[in-house]
């Protein structure tokens, strides 16, 4: 199991990251400074932050009407949970033998 509780604990890491650097943008943008690359954005959600993207478009009105923000956070929530599975489920393999 110490495989799930190191996967769940990177995720969880990169998504508290992750919405905070959704907030720094979203100040950032409020006051016309340099912004955040979108790309550094997609990247954080890519590695795990999926959630914080997520929670930072909602909480800080952030991106929100980007159609493919919401599809890319999906998608790489989606890949975090499929991952999350096939993780739980190897071990499960490992400890049955």
């Amino acid at each position: 199991m110490l495989m799930t509780i190191l996967y769940l604990l990177l995720v969880s890491i990169m998504s508290f990251i992750t919405l905070i650097v959704y907030g720094v943008d979203k100040r950032k943008a409020v006051k016309e400074k340099m912004r955040v690359p979108e790309k550094a954005l997609f990247t954080l959600s890519f590695f795990g932050g999926a959630i914080g993207g997520l929670v930072g478009m909602l909480i800080f009105s952030h991106k929100t009407k980007h159609v493919y923000f919401w599809i890319l956070n999906i998608l790489f929530l989606l890949l975090q949970i499929v991952l999350f599975i096939g993780i739980l489920l190897l071990e499960i393999k490992f400890i049955m033998k």
